[in-house]
């Protein structure tokens, strides 16, 4: 009987690992998005009714109390966090998963050492106790960082302390030895501890000396991070879905990471240790750059120039999230498509706080999707277009980039060609720096127009401007 019941487990464990493959295949589409999201949390119910059903479960009672407390918990962040504080609960999510990971790990570890349900501490299980403590510790702590920085409880600016990278190295290097002692010694309950204390220190050095602007990245490479080590968890029980889960997550948040580098055209060494962002541009340098040319406008005169528009592009940005400015933008959207006027968006991959960011957002307007277009897609289409309205972006705009000046931290990132435009409007509050903390000369070029404004109030006087 134990047999069949261990067959049955690993044919349902593995019906579940499909679907989670078939998740992260519709999850790659807007369009599918919501069907992906069901398969996984689908997949993930199947995998925790079976797993619930293993001779191996100790205490039915402390699994449900953890349900509920998780489920209320979970429950609450989902109904108080607006969607532009879906990266801070991303990166919640990533410090839960490896600080859980962790924590079940060396809950197995002690278990163990008692004779428990898991069978003998032999070297596969020490090799995964290593990995799953360090990986874990890494991603609860740097993802705790990563959260306060984007909410505001930590400043967004890297935070540069003298001698930062031999500290790192010394961390990491302890953390190694304290691995070895742990394979080493029959008795690993304190190295493992240790370990865990250690890879947490190395997670807050290692992600206070990254800015605001990187950290779409960065939660990225924390979500690859705790999902190493819930496959390295699940090499410690032996449990065939935790192994495929965690490794299709850590696959998943590895290729992203690599994607968004690429879509700044930086190097993953050069976010993590390069602190952009960390020098901010002096009133001098804005000077320099600015001369006297910023030509500022109203909404009416905006109106006037989309009025006699036939194409008009709008470029999305972290500002049009705090803003909340969506629906407003649909409704400006739907009367100039009443007067005839083409309207596209410009998405840029990594405008906002975390992949798709603005996807998310003018899908929660309604905004179709056919009419989101990335940036390798529209960009050629700029020369042709008559208005580009930029609501709250400036780095992924800035024609700064284009430059070759190593000093400039965005120098060699792909931007949206906004410029190439007959008129550009950017929105925005003030003249301040983007977080790469450099001018922007598109607010000075002869075809710029800044309507200093809130995104969300500007675009209601622009929709109030035309309708008048």
């Amino acid at each position: 009987m134990p047999e069949l019941q261990a067959e049955w487990i690993d044919l349902f464990y593995l019906v579940a690992a499909v679907l989670f493959i078939l998740a992260l295949k519709d999850m790659s589409h807007p369009r599918t998005a919501v069907r992906g999201n069901l398969l996984g949390s689908s997949g993930m119910l199947l995998a925790i009714i079976v797993t619930l059903t293993d001779h191996r479960i100790i205490s039915f009672e402390v699994i449900i109390a953890g349900v509920v407390v998780g489920a209320l918990i979970g429950a609450f962040m989902a109904y108080r966090a607006p969607l532009t504080a879906m990266p801070q609960v991303v990166a919640v999510f990533n410090g839960f998963g490896g600080g859980a990971s962790a924590l079940a790990v060396g809950a197995a570890l002690e278990e163990a050492l008692k004779g428990g349900f898991v069978e003998a501490v032999d070297f596969q299980f020490t090799i995964a106790a290593v990995a799953s403590g360090l990986i874990g510790g890494v991603s609860m702590t740097g993802s705790a960082i990563a959260f306060g920085k984007l909410q505001g409880l930590v400043t967004e600016r890297p935070i540069l302390l003298p001698g930062r990278h031999f500290l790192n190295a010394t961390l990491f290097t302890v953390c190694v030895a304290l691995g070895v002692w742990l394979i080493a010694d029959s008795d690993p309950s304190l190295p493992f501890w240790l370990l865990v204390a250690f890879a947490a220190a190395l997670g807050i050095m290692l992600v206070i000396p990254i800015g605001g602007a990187d950290m779409p990245v960065v939660i990225s490479l924390l979500n690859a991070y705790s999902g190493l080590a819930a496959a390295g968890h699940g090499w410690v029980l032996n449990n065939s879905v935790l192994i495929i889960a965690g490794s299709l997550v850590g696959a998943a948040g590895f290729i992203l990471t690599a994607l968004m580098s690429q879509a700044m055209n930086r190097s993953l060494p050069n976010i993590m240790f390069a602190g952009v962002g960390a020098e901010v541009a002096s009133d001098e340098d804005s000077d320099d750059v600015y001369a006297g040319r910023v030509k500022s406008a109203s909404a009416d005169e905006v109106a006037m120039l989309l009025d006699g528009a036939r194409r008009v592009v709008v470029a999305p940005g972290y500002g049009l999230a705090v803003a909340q400015a969506q629906y407003a933008i649909h409704d400006l959207m739907d009367l100039l498509e009443e007067r005839g006027v083409e309207v596209e968006f410009a998405i840029h991959p990594v405008a906002g706080r975390m992949p798709g960011h603005m996807n998310v957002l003018l899908a929660e307007a309604d905004i179709p999707y056919e009419q989101l277009r990335e940036m390798d897609e529209i960009n050629p289409t700029f020369r042709q277009t008559d208005v580009v309205l930029v609501f709250g972006a400036n780095d992924v705009v800035n024609p700064m980039a284009r430059e070759a000046d190593p000093s400039i931290p965005i120098a060699g990132m792909p931007i949206l060609d906004v410029d190439q435009a007959r008129t550009v409007v950017i929105v925005k509050r003030s003249m301040s720096p983007g977080f790469a903390g450099i001018p922007n000369p598109l607010f000075a070029a002869d075809n710029t127009l800044m309507l200093f404004a809130d995104a969300r109030v500007a675009a209601n006087e622009l929709t109030a401007a035309l309708r008048g």
